[in-house]
């Protein structure tokens, strides 16, 4: 009696699994411009997630550790409907952005294309969970850096198969050959394309996926439903925000120093001092986000292709720049020596913010890819000058003091509208991730959101005004508490709306399960 069609394919898949039982895997050798990727057969997961526990199995990771993780989408309409599943771990890019991006060169691209993680050299930074659209690289809490799938190199080398390969009941999930020049010209859009996946060609993604024919027009993702805030990352909400403060009250202090060249005010060594404290406290705090921070100094290791070892680089600099104007100022140098080292101090802090927004300037992140990132973190710097202000204002020199808050004021303008215009691209966007990040602005975090607001108005432009009248009475006494109070309601402001651009970003990332979504806990 011959086999059912049915019959004949469980008994392929039979074989093809107890080949994989007996640890054997037929891989071709790799000639010229090749290299090995993952194959994922939708037509054949059937769900069970068995690929996701020999993986977890393999690698001694802990239950909330994924290499690779199973997600679920649904379409059509009944009785015509479809549930597709996705089993994915690394895509083993040819342009991965877990390695541009890295500070410390602790990712490889062996010569057969495994995107291979050196955990000795991580330092737990987290910026290639960040950088990479389909969220493979994963925090190990208990071993503070990152982890993620290296395609079980080490039984590859001796001719074995990957964990999930070998587990797969269904034979889901292979291992094969792929020409890269051929992939990235020809069938990259076709094949390595899937529902609820980012494009493929952001990072030259090698997986190649089967699916089924005659899919319906509209696939949902199982965790559509799902809103969860991202971390709230305060190390680096005070990180940014003191570090932009200080840019400006250095610009300040640089041009209260070309302006007593015309008998203005003449800035003395305290005022540099307090210009430089922001970063001081900033920059140190900012090493409480890395996993390892003993070895935070590493993170300046990759200033070819990494944002983050710029910013570390430029930003320590312009901490050094700041503490040799101080020194200036303190022996009481000459006036245009302290104007050339106070230059050279702001354009390196400058290109450290720069370097500083254009971390957050990633496609896999879309509500931080955006050029209101820039902008807002450079008109943070009118804090710097409200600084300033009340400096000049402490050591009574309110003639000094009122050019600057008319500074200030006029880039706290700016400021706002800047990031009202943020919110409302927001507001108006159709893409999910940007429509999720619109909801938790004004669902999740609706109370700060207010409050952040409220405290700008008042911080900005309603106390300083009431400080301006005060001057200008010679109630000198009032003015300075009122600009404190102004001052204070300014900082507040901007580290509130510091948490909410972490707090509020949706990455991409491949559609998760009904109950369990694909952020990160």
């Amino acid at each position: 009696m011959e086999p059912t069609p049915l019959e004949s394919f469980i008994d392929h898949k039979t074989k093809t699994n107890m080949q994989c039982g007996n640890y054997s895997i037929d891989l071709p050798a790799l000639n010229a411009g090749e290299q090995y990727r993952f194959h994922f057969d939708a037509t054949a997961c059937v769900g069970c997630r068995c690929c996701e526990v020999a993986c977890n199995e393999q690698n001694n990771n802990p239950s909330n550790i994924k290499w690779r993780r199973v997600g679920e989408m649904e379409g059509g309409t009944f009785p015509d409907t479809l549930l597709l599943f996705n089993s994915m771990s690394c895509n083993h890019c040819i342009d991965p952005a877990c390695l541009i991006g890295c500070p410390t060169n602790s990712y490889i691209k062996f010569d057969n294309g495994i995107v291979f993680h050196d955990d000795p050299s991580c330092i737990g930074c987290q910026y290639c969970t960040w950088n990479c659209p389909y969220g493979v690289p994963t925090y190990h809490a208990e071993r503070h850096i990152v982890t993620k799938c290296h395609m079980c190199h080490e039984r590859l080398a001796i001719g074995q198969s990957p964990a999930c390969v070998q587990a797969c009941p269904s034979g889901a999930i292979e291992i094969e050959t792929v020409n890269i020049a051929e992939w990235k010209e020809t069938h990259i859009d076709e094949a390595a394309n899937m529902p609820h996946l980012p494009d493929a060609r952001l990072t030259c993604s090698t997986t190649r996926f089967t699916l089924p024919k005659n899919m319906p027009d509209t696939m949902i993702r199982a965790d559509e439903h799902h809103l969860k805030a991202s971390h709230s990352e305060l190390p680096l909400v005070f990180m940014t925000v003191f570090t932009q403060i200080s840019l400006g009250a250095f610009g300040a202090l640089c041009l209260g120093d070309i302006l007593s060249l015309f008998g203005f005010f003449e800035p003395t060594w305290m005022f540099a001092l307090i210009a430089l404290i922001p970063a001081a406290l900033g920059l140190p705090l900012s090493a409480l986000h890395l996993g390892r921070p003993i070895r935070a100094m590493s993170a300046m290791k990759n200033l070819r292709t990494s944002w983050l070892s710029r910013e570390a680089a430029a930003l320590g600099g312009f901490l050094l720049l700041m503490l040799l104007t101080t020194a200036l100022y303190y022996v009481d140098a000459a006036v245009s020596l302290r104007i050339v080292s106070e230059t050279i101090a702001l354009g390196v802090g400058a290109y450290g913010i720069h370097a500083q927004a254009m971390i957050y300037r990633i496609p896999a992140r879309p509500a931080w890819d955006r050029i209101s990132t820039n902008r807002k973190f450079f008109t943070t710097t009118y804090s710097g000058f409200f600084l300033m202000a009340f400096t000049l204002l402490v050591f009574g020199d309110p003639a000094s003091a009122t050019p600057l808050l008319s500074v200030a004021m006029i880039l706290a303008v700016m400021h706002g509208f800047f990031t009202y215009e943020a919110y409302r691209e927001l507001k108006t966007a159709s893409a999910v991730p940007l429509a999720k990040s619109y909801r938790l602005y004004h669902e999740t975090f609706a109370t700060i959101h207010k409050a952040r607001w409220s405290s700008f108005v008042l911080g900005a432009f309603v106390f300083p005004l009431l400080a301006t009248l005060f001057m200008a009475s010679g109630t000198l006494d009032t003015a300075i508490l009122t600009l404190s109070i102004a001052f204070l309601l300014v900082l507040l402001s901007e580290l509130a709306d510091r948490f909410l651009f972490y707090t509020t970003v949706v990455p991409l990332s491949m559609a998760g399960g009904f109950f369990v979504g694909t952020q990160r806990d």
